[in-house]
């Protein structure tokens, strides 16, 4: 396919949702799952621990009618809802809100492992089918080194695991990084899912180089752990306007590591704002995934994701993993 071609059938799969099946077939629709996404409102009466209002571009009601608008017209059809807030009754909000609008097909919740109200909070959280996993790493003044040294932090992951549900991390870096392989080794049976790991710088010093690439071949080798391809945008820089060339060599990386079965979108909605709009996030790697092929494409936008979170089909319009 030609550079001009190719442009153009980036620009109708993006207008129209569409795939093509195979050379000369009609297009069909590419349902899409957003795997990141945040809801907040700092018009609460109580407000929000996040964002602040010096960040003026997030300092808004992020709900999901305001993201169904945002996503219109781009073939995605649910979001996964990550905690960006440690208030404990914040995993309450989220699913009040996700009960009223069925775009939101799973919640990734707040409750800190080794605590000794884990397993209380878990169990009334897990209640509701919608919620699907909790979050740890870099975030909220926690520390998952120190935390992995602690039984009941284990042992209460352990449980996570028994109830099928997931870990996302928070922000990686070399440590966390390091820390996912302590932590698959300790407790095999969890599905891990490592956030944005595009943001991660790829050190250029031949000591530091050597170690990321030994815990990345590491997590490769490990079923278990996925990763968003999310981020994308907000790692670049100043590159951003250079698009898939200057993030080809990243998701390169990550692709050959982890392969097909293991990456998923996220947007990081509206956290990417600041760096450029949904459009350009979502435009920048469907070109890389549908350079991979159909069935590569499917697994990325949506298959993974159901893989890693087990979501709820909520809407007709979204992909049904039982008869795909």
């Amino acid at each position: 396919m030609s550079a001009p071609d190719r442009r153009e059938f980036l620009r109708r799969a993006l207008a129209a949702g569409a795939l093509a099946t195979s050379a000369g077939a009609q297009p069909r629709a590419l349902p899409i799952i957003d795997s990141h996404i945040h809801l907040f409102d700092p018009t609460r009466p109580q407000g929000v621990p996040w964002p602040s209002k010096k960040e003026t571009v997030l300092y808004q009601p992020a709900l999901p009618p305001r993201y169904r608008g945002v996503v219109r017209g781009l073939g995605v059809t649910g979001a996964v809802v990550v905690e960006c807030s440690p208030w404990l009754e914040d995993n309450q909000w989220v699913l009040d809100v996700a009960a009223g609008d069925g775009i939101v097909v799973a919640t990734v919740g707040n409750l800190e492992p080794g605590k000794p109200e884990f397993r209380r909070d878990l169990e009334r959280f897990h209640k509701n089918p919608l919620f699907r996993g909790i979050r740890h790493g870099n975030l909220w003044r926690r520390d998952l080194t120190a935390a992995l040294r602690q039984e009941a932090f284990l042992s209460d992951l352990r449980l996570l695991a028994q109830a099928g549900l997931s870990l996302d991390t928070a922000d990686p870096d070399q440590r966390l990084l390091e820390d996912v392989v302590r932590l698959t080794d300790r407790v095999p049976g969890l599905r891990v899912i490592i956030d944005h790991l595009p943001l991660m710088p790829v050190p250029a010093e031949p000591g530091p180089r050597a170690a990321y690439d030994a815990a990345l071949k590491e997590l490769g080798g490990r079923p278990q752990v996925y990763v968003k391809v999310s981020g994308v945008l907000r790692g670049l820089g100043s590159r951003a306007r250079l698009g898939l060339a200057a993030a080809r060599a990243t998701l390169d990386l990550i692709y050959e590591t982890f392969g097909a079965d293991r990456v998923l979108y996220g947007s990081d909605w509206p956290n990417s704002d600041p760096y450029g709009s949904y459009q350009q996030t979502l435009a920048l790697v469907m070109e890389y995934f549908l350079g991979k092929g159909t069935e590569t494409a499917e697994k990325y936008f949506w298959r993974t994701s159901f893989a890693a979170y087990r979501w709820v089909r909520r809407e007709g319009s979204q992909p049904d993993p039982a008869g795909a």
